[in-house]
């Protein structure tokens, strides 16, 4: 199963906090029993900033750490 984050509407625009819930929601819903592929909806566009990438990875590698 696949499934990413909002591209469109959060990793561009929200806070890094407001997107590490986003992604961590999305672990939460998709992940368990297994075969969840994160990722994001589509490509990552060029007015994401930075931090925001950072933040979806930490998140992605903060739900592992905790399970």
């Amino acid at each position: 199963m696949g499934g990413g984050a909002d591209t469109r509407n959060v990793i561009n625009y929200k806070s890094p906090e407001e997107v590490k819930k986003h992604v961590k929601e999305l672990l939460e819903i998709f992940a368990p029993g297994g075969g969840y592929v994160w990722n994001t909806v589509h490509n990552i566009l060029p007015d994401v900033p930075p931090k925001n990438i950072v933040a979806m990875l930490e998140a992605v590698n903060e739900y592992n750490q905790s399970k």
